[in-house]
């Protein structure tokens, strides 16, 4: 199949782009880099032109709720009334789990997302994984004091590479709307991982310090609430690669 990826560029895009290619697939990709803008629209026809189906993992980098809605609610309406109007015959979204309890500004940016593809015309597909292995060194890195807060939070990290591979599985099969939602091996402390990070060089040395958050999302807001398929390498194993 010849398959858009918008979102091609980031963390999550080049891994689907690589599980694409191994898979057989055409991959094309929807970023600024290669002349097409979500947020804008400018592009998209002629990108879709002969897709059979989409993913899209695009992204912003916010925590505010204007910013995050505006972002997939713009971005998400281009490219499925883009989508339509090429034939594409499934469409399929990567969320995050428990973005329905846990009510962040950001969280309500997907949210939206998935409420304007449930509405549109193009055969879809959602799913919902758990934070990445790459998430409390990304909360770090946001940190340039000598002691970083890390919210005492309960996650299921998964790799990003097996989110990647199982958004290429569903592609090339039927529409099935929400998918069961994809989580790591381990449930984990957030703040222990962001220790671990620190000690094992991958991060600036200094304090950690677990930061309590009131709400779902101190008390497993963010873990899965039913089965579903789960990843096999834990954060342990990603973050002896990350040592290597």
């Amino acid at each position: 199949m010849k398959v858009a990826v918008a979102g091609g560029t980031g963390l999550t895009g080049r891994h689907v782009v690589q599980a694409l290619k191994d898979a057989g697939h055409e991959p094309v990709v929807l970023a600024r880099s290669t002349g097409v803008d979500l947020v804008t629209g400018a592009g998209l026809e002629a990108a879709l032109a002969g897709v059979d189906a989409t993913i899209d993992v695009s992204n912003v980098t916010t925590l505010k709720r204007a910013e995050a809605v505006g972002f997939f609610e713009r971005a998400g309406r281009h490219l499925l009334d883009a989508a339509a109007r090429a034939g594409v015959r499934h469409h399929v979204a990567l969320s995050i789990v428990g973005i329905d309890r846990v009510h962040t500004g950001y969280y309500q940016g997907k949210l939206r997302q998935e409420e304007i593809i449930r509405a549109g015309s193009v055969p879809w597909t959602v799913l919902r994984a758990t934070q990445f292995h790459e998430f409390a060194e990304q909360i770090l890195e946001r940190m340039p004091g000598p002691v970083a807060l890390v919210p005492r939070l309960t996650v299921q990290p998964v790799a990003v590479r097996e989110v990647a591979e199982a958004l290429v599985e569903l592609v090339g099969g039927e529409p099935q709307k929400a998918a069961p939602e994809l989580a790591g091996p381990r449930v984990e402390s957030l703040s222990d991982m962001a220790r671990r990070l620190v000690r094992a060089g991958v991060v600036r040395r200094r304090a950690v310090v677990p930061l309590w958050l009131p709400g779902p999302m101190a008390h497993g807001g963010l873990l899965p609430t039913g089965p579903g398929p789960r990843g096999t390498q834990t954060f342990e194993q990603w973050l002896a690669g990350r040592r290597g």
